[in-house]
């Protein structure tokens, strides 16, 4: 049982405080239609009942800036266990600055704060207080960027293959006349009893997108993210019908709302759907887009961020993995105590510890800390 809850006086939130922070990469990265030397973590405290929750998004500062002036203000006073009152109350606040992009990435961090904050109250695991559909969730290794050579690609992948990591997926898209080249490379440093999974985050044609999915399959890669742009849901239609048998093509990530990720769904343009906590509407929205997938019969992946979609995966009934993301576990284990590893390719949510199960390093991240 529970512990009972206390009275809702002593539960108002009394205090929100957010900061950005800027880590640069440990090598310059890159995928298909992207590079970057650096990752922002924008990170939320909210304050109740001499409890503080954590939360956190992948964002540009601007974020901050967002929470800061306008979310802030609404949750503020407010019941900080009334987790879909304040929820849609964030969305009525920003219905003038649009949902998608920026606005829900800040109401993610905020979300996941809360969820924290009132695990913490209760003094449960976040696992615990949403209800477990599974004790832990697998990890696919994330990362082969298309600016790795050969050998750092072998050498991350054989490092998280013999820590006994069973998937892992690697950047393509740069320069797809070299892709099949570097997934050989790839497969030959995993061996064959390892998952392969390739991300082209939109980079390919329709038509390229098809042949190389055959070039791929014939290396024995069962996963193709975004071959084509997530928002071209014919595209994607057309490749996950017309690709080889045995691959599945995944995209989502970049959904904001339940209203993207229905679209998705209705258009069958995915094999298994991708939602980031972070981006999506925090907690709540992740557990939206896993009931979307109940109803269709369709798995649902969670996208970088471990340690925050690691309770969520627990407690969602069509959760199939969770992208163990270079960058992210990199920076959750430079600022938060409590992170736990992968065991056997699987991670874990500690009992011990409630909510995510993290404490901030403010002392540690000060260094990164943007004006």
């Amino acid at each position: 049982m529970l512990p009972a809850t206390k009275p809702a006086e002593d539960i108002w939130i009394k205090e929100v405080k957010v900061r950005s922070y800027s880590v640069p990469t440990d090598y310059p990265e890159a995928d298909g239609t992207y590079q970057w030397d650096k990752t922002t973590i924008v990170v939320v405290e909210i304050a109740a009942a001499g409890e503080g929750g954590l939360g956190y998004t992948y964002a540009d500062s601007s974020v901050a800036t967002l929470i800061h002036g306008v979310l802030a203000n609404v949750v503020r006073g407010s019941n900080a266990t009334d987790i879909p009152m304040l929820w849609h109350a964030m969305h009525g606040a920003i219905r003038n600055l649009g949902r998608p992009g920026i606005c829900s990435m800040a109401i993610s961090a905020m979300d996941v704060a809360l969820w924290d904050l009132k695990a913490r109250i209760l003094k449960v695991p976040l696992t615990r207080l949403l209800g477990a559909a599974r004790d832990g969730i697998a990890v696919y290794g994330s990362g082969g960027f298309t600016s790795y050579s050969d050998e750092q690609l072998r050498k991350q992948f054989s490092q998280w293959v013999d820590a006994g990591i069973s998937m892992v997926k690697m950047k393509v898209g740069t320069e797809p006349d070299r892709d099949p080249h570097r997934v050989r490379a790839a497969r030959q440093a995993i061996g064959d009893r390892t998952r392969l999974f390739v991300d082209a985050n939109g980079a390919y044609r329709r038509k390229q997108a098809l042949a190389l999915a055959q070039a791929f399959c014939d290396l024995g890669v069962s996963w193709f993210e975004e071959p084509v742009s997530s928002d071209d849901l014919e595209g994607l239609h057309l490749i996950r019908n017309a690709g080889p048998a045995g691959m599945d093509i995944a995209a989502g990530e970049y959904g904001y709302d339940a209203f993207y990720f229905r679209r998705m769904l209705e258009a069958e343009a995915v094999d298994v759907l991708q939602a980031d906590a972070t981006r999506c509407g925090g907690i709540t929205g992740f557990l939206h887009a896993d009931a979307l997938c109940l109803a269709r019969s369709l798995p649902l992946s969670a996208h970088t961020a471990p340690s925050i979609h690691l309770h969520t995966c627990c407690a969602a009934q069509t959760a199939c993995n969770l992208e163990y993301f270079h960058d992210h576990a990199r920076i959750e284990s430079m600022f938060f105590d409590g992170c736990v590893k992968p065991q056997n390719g699987v991670l874990h949510p500690d009992s011990e510890r409630p909510g995510l199960g993290l404490e901030f390093r403010r002392a540690d991240a000060e260094r990164y800390a943007n004006e």
